[in-house]
């Protein structure tokens, strides 16, 4: 009897010191945490620089909705603006302003080999088309769905007004 509760109250003394030694050991390293480090360690590059514009002043220079397509404001902040294409209510593509003021995102058009209205163009993977106004507005159309095809997109960047965008500065 006196074993018994020696047993009983050993196992309970054991499972306390397992579950004690396992809730206070550190997590495991997670695949972000140098890129962590890297952005809020002191004097890290901000992720938008100061002198970006602001994501509201975008608003203006975006398409209005086209014949059988929606185009709805999706998300606005410091340096970036952005709008969801629609069709019969289904996203079919999303349009951007970003300011690469800051960001080697520009370096990308200086290869470019076509353009679009006069401003430097490019393709970037399969699914999204983009120009470089006036050395500093990145302008891009993504597609959400296959039927929207590279031909949409650069008819779509047409339809932005890139003269006005340019003038922002």
């Amino acid at each position: 009897m006196i074993t018994t509760r020696w047993r009983r109250v050993f196992a309970s003394v054991l499972l306390s010191l397992v579950l004690l030694v396992t809730a206070c050991s550190a997590p495991p390293a997670s695949r972000y945490d140098q890129t962590q480090k890297e952005t809020t360690e002191r004097g890290a590059a901000p992720a938008v620089a100061k002198a970006a514009e602001q994501g509201s002043s975008f608003n203006r220079f975006f398409p209005k909705g086209q014949p059988g397509f929606e185009v709805v404001p999706a998300q606005e902040k410091k340096g970036f603006a952005e709008y969801k294409v629609n069709q019969g209510g289904k996203n079919v593509a999303m349009l951007a302003i970003s300011d690469t003021t800051g960001t080697p995102a520009a370096t990308k058009f200086q290869a470019s080999t076509f353009t679009i209205k006069g401003y430097p163009a490019v393709q970037q993977g399969q699914t999204a088309t983009a120009v470089l106004v006036g050395d500093r507005y990145q302008v891009k159309v993504l597609s959400r769905d296959t039927s929207f095809t590279p031909e949409n997109r650069a008819a779509w960047l047409e339809k932005f007004d890139l003269k006005g965008l340019e003038r922002l500065k």
